[in-house]
Parts: structure tokens; sequence; C-alpha cells
């Protein structure tokens, strides 16, 4: 054998051991479903730090992530109703390693509301599993003078469109109630629209604005400690982390019933393995003391619901959003 034989055979050698490796480090990378995950997952909020959404997300990502073995990153997108997030998650590789973790209001209400066509659709979206499920909670700052839903309207039909409320943004879930309060109450409030709840929240508190609508669990430290009124919740039942606050049907506003759902999508085409991996290690998780309780404390309940049953329930979640909002005549600007 020639030099030059020599090394175009060690060449070959060398070539197919990088080959092999290159293989081995590919296939470490995208493993197959069976050792799926491989790496940190990224679980994409589509609101500001501080909101339920926020929450739900930081409460599922640690356990999931001891459970899969893997680090879960919370990841905060908040802006334009939620869009920012759902095309970021939506353009992201179907491999189960960039999720979202979406609130109802922008998953069944902002493709209702919107101006213009949205850049993302619901069929853009894997249905892994939903969370936790909560009523709003009418909050007011502690020093506007009323202490029940009677006093608040009556304060607002003294005061036409003084009264300001904040939301987390222009035909947000937050949004429409305002308005379906206006209408069964009849009254006129300023609507004062934010970048999600967490800076709605630090206005309420700062008293740059007057009440607000949302889930609890951002409001029930500050509901605690009086630095907020809880006046009504939205809901068909009280909370038992809230025994004393009336639901809106016992304030006498009945139709004015919206609560909120918490949910984990993953982009379209995810394999089903990886799907199902992850929505069993949630029930899991759902069905522990320790995380119904947690979710009690936060003025939330378990409510899981596997990728079938998640898909159905928002098909007809968005069929209900749409009549309400269509009565409301609520667009985002």
């Amino acid at each position: 054998m020639t030099n030059k034989q020599r090394s175009l055979r060690a060449l070959a050698i060398t070539t197919l051991a990088a080959s092999a490796a290159l293989s081995g480090l590919v296939q470490a990378q995208t493993p197959a479903n069976g050792s799926y995950p491989a790496r940190p997952i990224m679980l994409v909020v589509p609101a500001a730090t501080g909101g339920t959404t926020d929450i739900s997300a930081r409460m599922l990502a640690v356990p999931l992530g001891a459970a899969l073995g893997q680090t879960v990153i919370v990841d905060n997108r908040g802006g334009a109703n939620g869009s920012i997030a759902a095309v970021a998650v939506k353009r992201a590789e179907p491999d189960g390693y960039t999720l979202l973790m979406q609130y109802s209001g922008y998953h069944v209400i902002t493709p209702v509301v919107s101006k213009t066509p949205l850049q993302w659709d619901a069929k853009d979206f894997q249905p892994v599993a939903n969370v936790i499920s909560a009523p709003q909670v009418v909050v007011v700052r502690a020093s506007l003078p009323v202490k029940t839903m009677a006093e608040l309207i009556a304060y607002a039909k003294a005061n036409p469109g003084k009264l300001n409320y904040a939301s987390s943004g222009n035909g947000s879930l937050q949004h429409v109630t305002g308005a379906m309060l206006e209408q069964q109450a009849g009254v006129q409030m300023t609507h004062i629209p934010y970048k999600g709840t967490g800076p709605a929240l630090q206005d309420l508190l700062g008293g740059q604005v007057d009440l607000t609508f949302g889930t609890p669990p951002p409001f029930m430290p500050h509901i605690q400690s009086g630095k907020l009124r809880a006046l009504a919740i939205t809901g068909k039942t009280r909370l038992p982390s809230l025994p004393e606050v009336p639901t809106t049907a016992e304030a006498g506003l009945p139709k004015l019933d919206a609560s909120s759902w918490f949910a984990v999508f993953a982009p379209a085409k995810t394999p089903k393995p990886i799907v199902d991996r992850l929505s069993n290690e949630i029930a899991k998780l759902a069905a522990t003391p320790a995380f119904k309780q947690k979710a009690i404390e936060q003025g939330a309940t378990v409510d899981y619901m596997n990728p079938q049953q998640l898909a159905d329930f928002s098909t007809g979640e968005l069929a209900r959003w749409t009549q309400v909002v269509k009565a409301s005549k609520i667009e985002a600007d």
C-alpha cells in the first residue's frame, strides 16, 4: 500500500468516525420519543410576570421539570393580546421543547375581537393539558369608598365615566367582563388597557385606576393584606379561599359569569408520544394534594383535561365567547 493510499484510508476512517459522532450528537439532541426530553424545555407565557398565566406556568414548571428530569424554563413574552407568544410557539419546531402556557382569554376571545387577521389560529397548536381554572374576582383599590357590588354600581351611576377599570389589554377577558358589567348594571366606566395583569395590578395598587377584574392568584396577597378589596366572584360558586366574597349572582348580576382556564399547548404536528408524555406527567402532578392545595391558595382549582378533552372544551369555549363578544360589540383597538 502506497503512502497516498494509506493517507486516503486514514482520511476515510476519520471521516466515518466524525460522521458517527455527529450522528450520535444529532440523536442526543433530537432523541427518539422514548428518551424525551434530552434538554431543557421552554414554557412560553403570553403575559408579563405577576399575572395568573405566569403564576400557573411557575406552579407547573418546577414539579414538571423534576418529573421529566429536565429544567422547564418560563419565558415571558407578553403583548399583542397574546399573539407575540402564540406566534413564537407556532413557529417553533414541533419537538416538545417549546410549549405555550395559554390563557383562555387569548385563546378564545382574542380571535373574535381582533380587527385584523391574526398570525396564528387554534389549529396551529396541539392541545396537551388543561391545568387550572379560576373565576374572576372584582377588586377595587382600598381607598375607593365602596364595599359591595351594590355600592360600586351606585357609585358608578353617581359618577358616570369617572370610574377607571384596568384590563390586561383591549379585547381581553377583563375588558369583556367590564363591558358586560356596564351593560348589565346600566353604568358607564372608562377602560384602561395594559400589557398584562401584572402592570395593571401595579397601577391599581398605586391608585392610578379604581378597579379591575381577573383571576384571583395575583390579587390574593393584596386582598389578604387589605390593600385591595374583593367585591364579588364571577363564577357560579364562592371560592374556598375567599368564602366571605359573594358571587355576582348573589350580588344581583346573575348573567355576569366569566371564568378563565390555563392550559398547555404544543406546536401543531408535535409527535403524539411526546404530547402524551407531557400530558400524563401533568395529570400526575394535578392529582397530588400539594398541587391542589397550591391552586386553592391562589384562588383557583386544579382542572386537568387530557388532549382530546381540552380540544373539545376549547372549541366549545370559542363558540360561547363569540356570542358574548358580539353581543357586547367589543373590538380590540
